[in-house]
C-alpha cells in the first residue's frame, strides 16, 4: 500500500475485522485493522502534532462513526462487536464504502459527516471534494466541530444505557457545574418511590430562599415528552415553586412546547440535544485532552 487510507477508507477494514462477531478492544480493533490495511511500519509510526499516531486516529473515527449508524456496537467501555447491519453493510460494499454510501447511513445531525472529508494529510477539510480547502482557522473550526459533535452524541447514548437514577444524579451535577445550588451548592436528588413527579430539588440563590424543582426522563432520541407529563410535572410543582427545569434524552413534542410557554409556573425545557451541549460546556462527563493556543501577529507590537 503506497496511501494511508482516510478514516472514511479504514471503515471497511474494521468491519472486515468484526466479521467473525467477537468482540474486541479498541487496541486489538487498531492493530487488526492496521493489518489488514497493510500499513507500513513507516505508515504506523507517522503522528499527528498532537503525538497521537496518524493511524489510530483515522481508525478511531471509523469506529466511532461506525457505532454512530449501528453498523457496530459498543457492550461495554472501548470494547466493540460488528452488528447485522454492518455484515450487511459488508456484504454490499466489499471493497470499500463510499461518500456516497455515507450520504444513505446519515441520521440528523450527522450533516458534517455528509459535507466534509478529511484528506490524506489530516490538514485539509474540504466540502463535497469540490470547494477550495479551508483556511486554517476554519479547518480548526470544523475540526472542533466535529469532536464535539461526536462526544455530544456518544455523551447522549451513555446517558440512555445507563439507570434512571444514574441520568437523575447527572443533570442535578449539571445544574450545579452551571452555578445553581447556593452558596454551598446544595442539592438532592428525590427518593424514586416517593417523588411526586420531582427528581431533583436545587437552591436557586445563596441563601436558599428560592427553589428550582427537576424533573428528568431518560428517553431515546426519537421519543418525545407528552403535553400530559408536563402537565402532572407542573401540578407536582404546586405550592412548592414557580420554576421547574424539565430534561430529556429524548425530544418535547410540540403540544408540551406550547403548554411550557403557557404555563403558570415557568418550566424549562431542555432535550437530549440542548443538554449535551450544556454538558460539554459545563465539562459535565468529559474532560479536555488538550488545549490549543491559536496565535497571531500583535499589530501594537510593530506600531
Amino acid at each position: 500500500m503506497t496511501q494511508m487510507p482516510s478514516w472514511d477508507g479504514f471503515m471497511v477494514y474494521v468491519l472486515r475485522y468484526l466479521s467473525d462477531g467477537a468482540i474486541r478492544g479498541t487496541v486489538e480493533i487498531r492493530q487488526g485493522v492496521a493489518h489488514l490495511a497493510g500499513l507500513t511500519e513507516v505508515q504506523r509510526a507517522e503522528q499527528l502534532p498532537s503525538g497521537q499516531p496518524k493511524a489510530d486516529n483515522r481508525i478511531g473515527w471509523a469506529v466511532s462513526y461506525l457505532t454512530r449508524v449501528e453498523a457496530v456496537q459498543r457492550p461495554a467501555r472501548a470494547r466493540y462487536r460488528i452488528t447485522p447491519m454492518g455484515t450487511d453493510l459488508l456484504e454490499r460494499y466489499p471493497m470499500g464504502i463510499t461518500s456516497s454510501v455515507l450520504k444513505t447511513l446519515a441520521k440528523p445531525g450527522d450533516e458534517w459527516w455528509v459535507a466534509k472529508q478529511v484528506n490524506g494529510d489530516d490538514t485539509q477539510v474540504v466540502v463535497d471534494a469540490e470547494v477550495e480547502p479551508l483556511d486554517p482557522m476554519e479547518q480548526i473550526e470544523a475540526g472542533l466541530e466535529r469532536i464535539t459533535n461526536d462526544v455530544a452524541a456518544d455523551l447522549l447514548q451513555r446517558l440512555q444505557s445507563k439507570e434512571p437514577t444514574f441520568f437523575e444524579a447527572a443533570v442535578v451535577k449539571l445544574l450545579v457545574a452551571m452555578g445553581y445550588g447556593g452558596a454551598d451548592g446544595k442539592a438532592t436528588v428525590t427518593q424514586q418511590s416517593n417523588d411526586g413527579g420531582i427528581d431533583g430539588i436545587i437552591d436557586r440563590d445563596a441563601l436558599g430562599l428560592d427553589r428550582v424543582y427537576i424533573q428528568a426522563k431518560r428517553y431515546a432520541s426519537t421519543t418525545p415528552v407528552q403535553r400530559p407529563e408536563l402537565q402532572a410535572f407542573v401540578g407536582a410543582l404546586s405550592g412548592k415553586a414557580t420554576t421547574g427545569v424539565f430534561l430529556t434524552t429524548g425530544r418535547f413534542s410540540q403540544g408540551a412546547e406550547d403548554y411550557a410557554r403557557t404555563a403558570h409556573t415557568r418550566v424549562i425545557l431542555i432535550d437530549g440535544r440542548r443538554l449535551t451541549g450544556l454538558m460539554i460546556r459545563y465539562g459535565v462527563g468529559v474532560q479536555s485532552r488538550r488545549v490549543l493556543n491559536v496565535v497571531s501577529v500583535d499589530e501594537d507590537f510593530f506600531e
